[in-house]
């Protein structure tokens, strides 16, 4: 007679998934009051489509921020439960972004800053159109008087917000670069996540211009190897390993973008140099046109290597799906799926974000399990 488990045995199932979660070398908690909470800047995405914006009659508005769109695709798509701990402007553009917040299922934890009428504090704005065919997306910014980037140590008590428990702490590079402040405030977070016993990851991000506001890219490897120092799982791809981290690499252009072997072949630096690193995750596209993408993931877990299959994409809206691909990813590390699983299901997740309009998943988890097993669009294995 075989031996079964009692699907009413919490206890056997906690077993299983923590015999699954250690297997990629993380010490994933198994339950906790918020899955995921991430820090950072929230921003609004004015995008008018496929039209130029110096030619713009009218636009969208999508709410975003790299830290918040993880938390966002995870409750909205993935049915967790996660938190944003960022600034907020009491004005009518910050009302419109907490209520995108409410709407896609986020806890928020509000540090919040009064506007003057006239020059801020401000949410930051993005600027973006699409492209089409041969004509690139542009994309710039105003992030003047950013009330994100004046977040500091003691603005969060995480104390609190961990209170009932936390699996998961996340960042990421482009908060770390607004000022000399916000580094250290995901330090502090992390440290206290990590008191808690909770897994923290990072997504480098590396955004030069906004580092050569206040110190360039030495600065910016000096406070994110600070960062780094409590990271547990690292998303970047080549270039913002060899930017953030201040490591050397290939010719990325030289070997393809879509040949895992230059990101493979930084590991073995970046664990020298962080040994608590314990996975490794990117996303690699080849960009055909605005609108045509091959797209792939890969993932070094705890020594091992994990490749997606190759998809041929047709893009709505690009914007978005490295976060889509990290959400999907810490969703099946969570969730006790194999190695290969979660780099699928984050494949999935990123590939299915760039046909919708915005930032943030429209996907269900039915839909991104589909396309995870090989459903729709043409899969080159």
């Amino acid at each position: 007679m075989t031996d079964r488990i009692d699907p009413t045995d919490q206890s056997d199932q906690s077993d299983l998934l923590e015999e699954k979660r250690m297997s990629d070398g993380l010490k994933i908690p198994p339950a906790g009051g918020l899955d995921l909470v991430s820090v950072g800047a929230l921003v609004h995405r004015l995008d008018p489509g496929i039209i130029p914006w110096r030619k713009a009659t009218e636009c969208l508005i999508h709410v975003s921020g790299g830290e918040f769109n993880v938390a966002a695709n995870l409750a909205n798509c993935f049915g967790m439960n996660t938190g944003i701990a960022t600034a907020m402007v009491d004005y009518p553009i910050g009302d419109l972004i907490a209520e995108r917040v409410r709407a896609m299922g986020v806890k928020p934890f509000y540090k919040r800053f009064a506007h003057n009428g006239v020059n801020g504090p401000n949410m930051a704005t993005v600027f973006s159109d699409r492209g089409y065919g041969v004509r690139a997306p542009v994309v710039f910014y105003n992030r003047s008087n950013e009330a994100g980037g004046m977040l500091k140590p003691g603005d969060f008590d995480w104390d609190s917000i961990f209170a009932g428990g936390i699996r998961w702490f996340h960042s990421g590079g482009i908060f770390a670069a607004l000022s000399e402040t916000t580094g250290e405030v995901i330090i502090e977070g992390m440290k206290a996540a990590k008191r808690h016993g909770a897994i923290c990851s990072f997504d480098l991000n590396f955004r030069e211009k906004l580092w050569n506001i206040w110190g360039g890219e030495q600065k910016a490897v000096s406070v994110v190897a600070r960062i780094v120092e409590n990271v547990d799982v690292l998303v970047g791809n080549e270039e913002d390993l060899q930017k953030g981290l201040g490591i050397t690499g290939q010719d990325v252009e030289k070997k393809g973008k879509l040949d895992p072997s230059a990101f493979f072949g930084m590991i073995d630096q970046v664990v020298a140099k962080h040994p608590n690193v314990k996975v490794v995750a990117t996303t690699l596209r080849e960009v055909h046109s605005s609108n045509r993408h091959s797209w792939g993931a890969v993932a070094w877990i705890d020594g091992k290597t994990y490749v997606s299959p190759t998809a041929e994409l047709d893009v709505y809206d690009r914007v978005g799906g490295g976060d889509g691909y990290a959400s999907g990813f810490f969703y099946g590390l969570m969730s006790g799926e194999s190695p290969e699983d979660a780099v699928k299901l984050g494949w999935a997740h990123g590939a299915l974000i760039t046909t919708f309009p915005g930032d943030t998943t429209m996907a269900t988890v039915d839909q991104v399990r589909a396309f995870a097993k090989g459903g729709s669009a043409r899969i080159q294995r």
